[in-house]
C-alpha cells in the first residue's frame, strides 16, 4: 500500500451512500406493499420509539455537525443521522394521526416520503466519492489554472501528459511533462523549484511528479491531459532526434 490507507474515508462514504440508496428503494417498495394493504399499526408504540429514536439520532446529528466538514466520510455519516432524525419526525407524526383518527395510510405515506429525502440526499452527495476514486481531477481546482501557472515558469516551454488527481480527500496530486525550451536546460532543478513552489503556494498541491523533455526532442502533438501519445511517425522522429543528439 504504497499510497497508504488515506482513501479508506472515502470507500467508506461509497458504501455508506450506497447503502442509504439500497434502503431507500426498499423503503419505497415497502410502502407502496402497505399502500395496497395497510397493516395494523399501534400507534402509541410508533410514537413511543419514534420518540426514542428522535433523541438518539438528534445527539448523534450534532455530534457529528461540527466534524463533517473535514470528511467525506464524517459527513456521509451525519446526513445518515439527520435523515434518521427526520424520519423519526415523521414517525412521531404519522403515529399521532394513527392515534386520533386511525389514517393507516399514512405509515405508509411517510415511509415514501423518507426514502425520497434519503435517495436525494444520497444521489446528490455520492458523486464526490466516485468522483475521487475514478482519479477525477480535484473539484475545487481549476485545471486551465494549473496548466498556466507552469507555462508562466521561466524556462519552461510547454506542459503536456497532465494529469490531476486526489489521493486523499485534502490532497491533490499532480504528474505531467515539463518542455524545457533549449535555454533553460540547464537550470532544470531550478526550474523544477520554482514548478514545485507555484503549485503549493498557488492551488495546495504538495505532491507532483514532473518528467522533463527538452523542446528538441519533445513529444509532438501530445495531449495536453491524459497520457495520450503522438503518432508512430512522430515516435520514429523523436526518437531519431534523440539517437542523433
Amino acid at each position: 500500500m504504497t499510497f497508504g490507507y488515506g482513501r479508506v474515508e472515502i470507500v467508506a462514504a461509497l458504501i455508506n451512500y450506497t447503502t442509504l440508496i439500497v434502503i431507500g428503494f426498499y423503503l419505497i417498495y415497502e410502502g407502496g406493499m402497505r399502500m395496497i394493504d395497510p397493516p395494523e399499526v399501534m400507534g402509541w408504540t410508533v410514537v413511543i420509539l419514534g420518540g426514542i429514536a428522535l433523541v438518539v439520532d438528534t445527539l448523534t446529528a450534532i455530534l457529528t455537525y461540527s466534524m463533517q466538514k473535514g470528511s467525506v466520510n464524517i459527513r456521509a455519516l451525519f446526513l445518515h443521522n439527520l435523515s434518521d432524525a427526520l424520519a423519526s419526525v415523521a414517525v412521531i407524526v404519522g403515529g399521532s394521526l394513527i392515534i386520533l383518527y386511525d389514517m393507516r395510510w399514512v405509515d405508509p405515506a411517510i415511509t415514501i416520503g423518507i426514502a425520497i429525502y434519503i435517495l436525494y440526499l444520497s444521489f446528490t452527495e455520492i458523486g464526490g466519492p466516485i468522483r475521487t476514486l475514478m482519479l477525477g481531477s480535484p473539484p475545487d481546482i481549476d485545471n486551465e489554472a494549473v496548466v498556466e501557472a507552469m507555462r508562466k515558469v521561466e524556462g519552461v516551454a510547454d506542459v503536456h501528459h497532465v494529469h490531476l488527481w486526489q489521493m486523499q480527500e485534502h490532497e491533490a496530486a499532480l504528474d505531467c511533462h515539463v518542455v524545457v525550451a533549449t535555454e533553460g536546460w540547464s537550470k532544470i532543478e531550478e526550474i523544477k523549484s520554482a514548478i514545485k513552489k507555484r503549485l503549493k503556494e498557488e492551488f495546495g498541491i504538495s505532491h507532483s511528479s514532473l518528467e522533463f523533455e527538452h523542446e528538441d526532442r519533445a513529444h509532438q502533438n501530445a495531449d495536453l491531459y491524459g497520457h495520450g501519445n503522438a503518432s508512430e511517425k512522430e515516435k520514429t522522429n523523436v526518437q531519431g532526434n534523440a539517437e542523433r543528439a
